[in-house]
């Protein structure tokens, strides 16, 4: 009260209008609105020109306080292993996206970068917040990146948890968590209802003294956000009460046009995140991947009961590089130790001739789906395995699901409603099923319901199953959903329209989908999934005609670009190896020189990235014309440790490699 006395006029006013407060404060403020003798005129002009702008203040109360603790101190204590806490406490600090973030694949970055972020700063989560030094602020708008799988939502999570119970960010009196989820199930919103809407106990009355507040409103999940953020063309608002568009919404709560005074921090895998321009951004962070004690750790937690299995899951991970470095997402992790300790398993239960371990993309998802339809998940007795009518109903289940997967995929959707369930004739009903539970996970809303698969590659693979079907008998182009377009008959036809597609997508999001289409022509998962989801031996008449036309990427530009080594990874997923075996064993006796053809070079690529033999250091000696070393050039980036003696190099080429060295993706550490 004795500072309120010091107040002027119009500061008085100021604090008049902008809060709902004590009865006995509010007496006061009265009084000192009224000083001077145009008091009351300027009282009315102000508060004319205040409700025009936005000044949204959270008033803070006591019970208001304690109740929105509560919130979120009841589901703390479970979910959250104890390696998923120790990755998520220090996160990667980062300067901005890199080029293969804004523009690839999810899996094809970690498969590039092997798993390893080219950075060596990182930063606390619970400094998050905070100024890095004594002279900077607190960052305003925090964006946090990290692939499909990586852990965004339960950092959200961790984070919400820890500050509920006071040992993190005690400066910060309210956080707000909120998802693209459930924002997609709006149409238009205001900034206080945005607020009041999620969290209605934030407007209550209280009789504990008013306090300005640090907020921190927290926006997870903007790859799953149902319109593209333009900042470009976005309305400006400045009403907090103005009801608009959502995407509107938030693109002026970003740029400070709403809730200036609210710290904002969105998640978001990291080609969705480049649609926050980077002059926003105050900070951003990444969340990186398992090392190999946490990988341990993690599957140690899921075979509790049978720690020898968790060793042997293991050891075939650590057997096949590429397997292993994808394995640092924990989503896939998941889904692969559960794939081959359904294999393993199985193979011992056998007494013919072993199958092979499952090495390919394709191999691992078809154990895990045919897990999936048996029911035969390894925490459950061999007795409750499924009766044959509820494997068919699963198949069924499966061939829809697999709709609502691919256009999903071909419009970037990844989460459903219950119209869109409705729209592809799926039954709600069945949603419920310990199948559809592994892979459809369920959010409920409060105006609705979400469902959203339980990793992307589950999606992707569901659409390549869908399409693999459908081409069969489809007459029309399938990337057409009306059906209207030019006759295509024959399932080579479409497998070559889909080819096309994913070399024309411009974010590449077809990747993997075509990968996964790929390895349905592989005669071992023929093998896997025939009566199941597959007729025995169908794929011998496409296959070797599906391989001419995947070669036919290989050659098609002067460069080895990513849609290239794409082709190749393809190729392995059909089990046809024979032009990356022949390179690598060339690469093996240091005898690659006058073989680097167009095709060869894109077998080169891709063995740089998953080949034992560039595991310690890459040797390119003797055998790089300038030609073949500037189509190599994009891939050479992320050889950590590289040999290019003796290739008679001479300064075009110099220049080449100089420039390599500056660019913002490049992991060299050594050049001989």
């Amino acid at each position: 009260l004795r500072r309120l006395e010091l107040l002027t006029a119009q500061e008085a006013a100021q604090v008049q209008a902008a809060s709902p407060l004590p009865q006995q404060v509010r007496a006061l403020v009265d009084v000192l609105a009224g000083k001077g003798s145009h008091a009351s005129q300027s009282l009315q002009s102000f508060i004319q020109t205040c409700s025009s702008q936005l000044h949204l203040h959270i008033t803070v109360h006591e019970p208001m306080v304690q109740k929105h603790l509560e919130r979120f101190q009841s589901p703390c204590g479970n979910g959250l292993e104890s390696g998923a806490v120790q990755r998520l406490t220090n996160l990667l600090l980062v300067e901005g996206l890199t080029d293969i973030q804004q523009k690839e694949h999810d899996i094809l970055q970690v498969e590039t970068t092997k798993g390893l972020p080219n950075v060596s700063k990182s930063i606390p989560l619970e400094k998050l917040f905070l100024p890095l030094s004594k002279v900077s602020i607190p960052p305003r708008i925090s964006v946090t990146i990290g692939v499909a799988g990586i852990g965004k939502s339960t950092l959200v999570k961790l984070f919400v948890c820890s500050w509920a119970k006071g040992e993190i960010n005690r400066d910060i009196m309210f956080v707000l968590p909120l998802t693209f989820r459930e924002l997609n199930t709006y149409e238009k919103l205001s900034a206080e209802r945005l607020i009041c809407s999620a969290f209605p106990h934030t407007t209550e009355p209280g009789r504990a003294s008013a306090t300005a507040a640090r907020t921190l409103l927290i926006l997870d999940g903007l790859d799953e956000f149902k319109t593209p953020l333009d900042f470009s063309n976005a309305v400006v608002c400045t009403d907090p009460k103005k009801e608009i568009q959502v995407d509107n919404l938030i693109t002026n709560i970003i740029r400070g046009n709403l809730l200036q005074e609210v710290s904002v921090w969105v998640t978001s895998r990291p080609a969705a995140a480049r649609q926050i321009p980077s002059g926003l951004v105050d900070r951003m962070t990444e969340i990186r991947g398992f090392r190999d004690a946490e990988m341990k750790d993690f599957l140690d937690q899921m075979f509790l009961d049978n720690r020898d299995l968790s060793s042997q899951v293991l050891q075939h991970i650590r057997a096949n590089r590429s397997l292993h470095v994808l394995c640092t997402i924990p989503g896939f992790c998941w889904i692969s130790g559960s794939s081959i300790a359904y294999f393993l398993k199985h193979s011992s239960d056998q007494s013919q001739e072993a199958p092979a371990v499952p090495r390919t993309l394709s191999e691992i998802y078809s154990y895990y789906f045919k897990m999936a339809l048996s029911g035969d998940w390894l925490e459950k007795p061999r007795e409750t395995l499924r009766t044959e009518q509820a494997v068919s109903t699963g198949k069924k289940l499966v061939s829809s699901l697999g709709r609502l997967a691919f256009y999903g995929l071909l419009r970037r959707k990844h989460v459903f409603y219950e119209q869109d369930m409705k729209a592809y004739g799926i039954d709600l009903s069945l949603l419920h099923s310990s199948l559809c539970t592994r892979l459809l996970l369920k959010e409920d809303l409060q105006a609705s319901t979400a469902y959203y698969f339980s990793h992307l590659t589950i999606q992707e693979f569901l659409a390549a199953l869908y399409y693999y079907t459908a081409a069969k008998r489809a007459i029309f182009d399938l990337f057409t959903e009306s059906g209207m377009s030019w006759p295509k008959l024959g399932f080579l036809s479409h497998f070559r329209s889909a080819v096309q597609r994913a070399q024309q997508a411009e974010d590449r999001q077809l990747d993997i989908f075509l990968r996964f289409l790929s390895g349905l022509l592989s005669p071992r998962v023929n093998q896997l999934l025939s009566g199941w989801l597959l007729l025995r031996d169908e794929h011998g008449g496409f296959r070797s005609q599906a391989i001419s036309a995947l070669q036919g990427c290989l050659s098609a530009e002067p460069a080895v670009s990513w849609r290239a080594v794409n082709a190749m990874r393809c190729l392995q997923e059909m089990q046809h190896t024979d032009t990356a075996k022949a390179v690598e064993e060339a690469l093996r006796r240091e005898s690659l020189a006058g073989m680097l053809t167009p095709i060869n070079c894109s077998a080169l690529a891709y063995l740089l990235q998953v080949s034992d033999v560039c595991l310690e250091e890459t040797n390119l000696s003797n055998c790089l014309t300038y030609s073949a070393c500037k189509s190599l050039l994009s891939q050479l980036l992320f050889c950590r440790n590289l040999r290019l003696d003796n290739n008679q190099f001479k300064d075009d080429v110099m220049e080449l490699l100089g420039s390599v060295l500056s660019v913002k993706d490049c992991q060299i550490q050594r050049l001989r």
